[in-house]
This record gives structure tokens, sequence and C-alpha cells, in this order.
């Protein structure tokens, strides 16, 4: 058993506090991390926040991490102590009817253990204060130590910059892989893209190398607007300074609307604007941004009779196993960018801190 500092949630709507947890050894077909890096998302704030129904505590968040193989349990063979690793939320068993299918990612093998907060034999790897705490997307990178299953976990090149690939485990592979996979641009296309976060900008990221030739930005920070501009984004516009509902802004200033439009927020409303932004015949829009439980999307079925096709994506659509070391591969080659979306490099122990940043847009 290794004892480390993990950020543990012990109640909803609280901030996370560091304590000292003891990380059990990994079992059969399970790999112990140490982690070197992690970043913070929106989906580790929801759950935090009480909004998520699958939410459990108390838990140890985090799923965007990078780190080295500590040890590993019998059985497993992909990986081996030492090896280079981002442990993976959406895993890739390769025999599934999921991952067997190259339409999707959804590799299903874990899902309900996942879902639960436990690993895949119904238990979990972590104690902090005689309590059992619960594990986080199958990653729970807040810890200096986690356990995840091995079908979890992708080997990256030894020679990665763990502070920088670390966001390759959610948002970066997310935004990218919805152009390039789900929506697959084309070059010459027209592109709207709702939400300039990290996942936005990754998205605008994937429709410039895939050669869109205008990239609209969406959002009412303009703040935004000049690292979006950075990433590739043509123009950027602000629903606020329209009397207009913004889709009609957008299909006035496309002739008719745009070719692919990304929702990158998780706003039901925004969704619907994103597909009615899109062209008549051939617009497709990609929900990229997860609502909260519970709410519905809407629009009237004209929209997508006259040819609109209505997407989502998750983890950007990579097969994470296969991907996720050629995602690491192609930033290393200088074809994505990571080192652009960090603004702020924090010590663990002032993970709320990152929180605070994040919920205020910076």
């Amino acid at each position: 058993v290794i004892k480390c500092k993990a950020a543990v949630a012990w109640e909803a709507g609280k901030p996370v506090s560091i304590e000292e947890v003891e990380v059990a050894p990994p079992k059969a077909h399970e790999v112990r991390i140490k982690i070197v890096a992690t970043a913070v998302c929106h989906t580790d704030a929801y759950t935090l926040s009480g909004a998520d129904p699958e939410g459990c505590f108390p838990v140890i968040l985090g799923h965007e991490g990078a780190g080295i193989v500590e040890s590993v349990g019998e059985g497993v063979t992909k990986v081996k102590k030492g090896d280079t690793v981002i442990p993976l939320y959406i895993p890739h068993c390769g025999e599934c009817k999921f991952c067997k299918n190259p339409k999707t990612n959804l590799c299903q093998k874990i899902r309900i253990t996942q879902g639960k907060g436990v690993m895949p034999d119904g238990t979990s790897r972590f104690t902090c204060k005689g309590k059992q705490i619960y594990h986080f997307m199958g990653t729970s990178t807040f810890s200096e130590y986690t356990v995840v299953a091995d079908i979890s976990v992708a080997k990256i090149d030894a020679a990665a910059p763990l502070d920088k690939v670390c966001l390759l485990g959610c948002g970066i592979s997310t935004g990218y892989g919805a152009a390039v996979n789900t929506a697959k641009v084309e070059p010459g296309s027209t592109c709207a893209v709702f939400g300039l976060g990290g996942v936005g900008l990754a998205v605008i990221m994937g429709c410039k190398i895939a050669g869109a030739s205008r990239i609209i930005g969406i959002d009412i920070n303009k703040d935004k607007y000049a690292k979006a501009k950075e990433f590739g984004a043509t123009e950027c516009i602000s629903p606020q300074d329209s009397k207009k509902p913004i889709q009609e802004v957008l299909v006035e200033m496309t002739d008719g609307g745009v070719d692919y439009s990304f929702e990158c927020i998780g706003n039901v409303g925004v969704m619907r604007a994103a597909l009615e932004a899109c062209h008549k015949g051939w617009g497709v829009s990609v929900i990229v941004g997860v609502a909260a439980a519970g709410q519905e999307i809407s629009t009237r079925p004209f929209q997508l009779v006259t040819g609109r096709t209505w997407k989502g994506t998750a983890f950007g659509g990579w097969k994470s196993v296969d991907n996720i070391p050629k995602l690491v591969t192609e930033y290393m080659s200088k074809k994505i960018k990571i080192d652009e979306f960090i603004t702020h490099t924090l010590s663990f122990d002032k993970i709320n801190e990152a929180f605070e940043l994040m919920h205020s847009g910076k």
C-alpha cells in the first residue's frame, strides 16, 4: 500500500481537501500509476457541484492526467513498470462489440462499474481516514498515485512533457476529434464554434488543420477572442451584440448557414442555435458540450427534413489506446498545439484555486 497526497471531495458543493490517502496495489488487469501532472476540467466541477446524477462521495476526481507506471497487476501485458502513460476515461478493450465497430469509440467493457465509482471487481483502491473513497471516471488523477484498469491506459512517447500532454486525456482530444473524426470537416468549408473555452479552441484547431476557409468563434466573453484567432478563428462574434437570434446572424453572414457547427458549452438552447445556424441541405452540427442531467434538446423537425444533420461526440471519437499515442506524436512533431492551451501552472495544493480560475473563465 502506498501512502500519498490526494485531493478528496468529501461532499458535493464543497471545495476538495488535500488529504493523505492509502492506495492499494493493483489487482489482476490493473495498473498503478504515479501521476506527474493533472489538469482540471468542467466535468470535474460538474460532479463536485452535486448536479451529476452518477456522482458518488467521498471521491477522488480528475481525468486529465499523465504519469509513470509504478506497478502492474497479474495478467497485464500492454504496459510495464516505468512506462509513460495517460489514463483514459473512455477505455479501449478491443473485444466488445463497440470496440470492434469502426463507427464508435465507446467501449462498454467496464462502463457499469466505472459509473459506480469502483474498479471492475466492484471495490475501491483508495482509503482515507478509515473510509473507502470512490474512483472517478475510471481515472482519479487528483492523486499522487492512482489505480486504473489495464484497458484504461495508453502508453506514450517517454520523451513527451507530462505537464503538457496530460491535456490529451480529455479536452484537447475531444475538440480536435469532434472536427476531424465526427464532423469530418472538409477543405474550404465554413465552420461555427460556440464556446471558446479549451474544447472550443481545440475544435478551431481541428477545423483549421482540416482546411476550413472560414471559422467563426462565438462567445459572450470577448476576452477569449484573441486566443481563438491565435488558434485559427477568422472572426469572432457575441450573441449579445445583435437583437436577432445568433442563428439568424450566422445564416446572414454565411449566405444560408455554415457547413459545420459545434456546441462546446453544454447549453441546450445553444445546441438548437448551432443546428439552426447550419446550411440547408448539408449542414452538420456536432454536440460536444455535456448538458446537465435531465435536459432535453428541441428544434422543428423541418430543420432535419431539409437536410441538416445533428450529431454528438464523446472524446472526439478517438479509439483511445490506439489514438492517444498518435496524438502525442502529432504534438511532438508540432502538428497540433498543446502549450498554447495552458494559462496557469499551479502546485497540487492550490487545486481549489485552479477551479476558481476555471469558473471565472481565466
